[in-house]
């Protein structure tokens, strides 16, 4: 009885082990913002400004938005 309860309970964490690395975000690439090229990890791991993680999966992407410049008159 209690070789069952461990046996279930290793099947238990190992599945739930699998399911976590599946979301583990892998599918995700750096891109400079302005011409959407994929550069090398290194810059969106830096934080280089212009630079951003984008991801296969749409759900995650983030949606891009034009900016509109205001003149001003003088």
């Amino acid at each position: 009885m209690i070789m069952r309860r461990m046996v279930l309970s290793v099947m238990v964490l190992a599945v739930a082990g699998l399911g976590l690395t599946a979301c583990g975000g892998s599918d995700r690439w750096c891109e400079f913002d302005a011409t959407d090229t994929v550069v090398a990890d290194s810059y969106c791991e830096r934080n280089t400004p212009g630079y951003e993680w984008e991801y296969e999966d749409s759900s995650k992407k983030k949606k891009k938005t034009s900016k509109s410049k205001s003149s001003t008159k003088h």
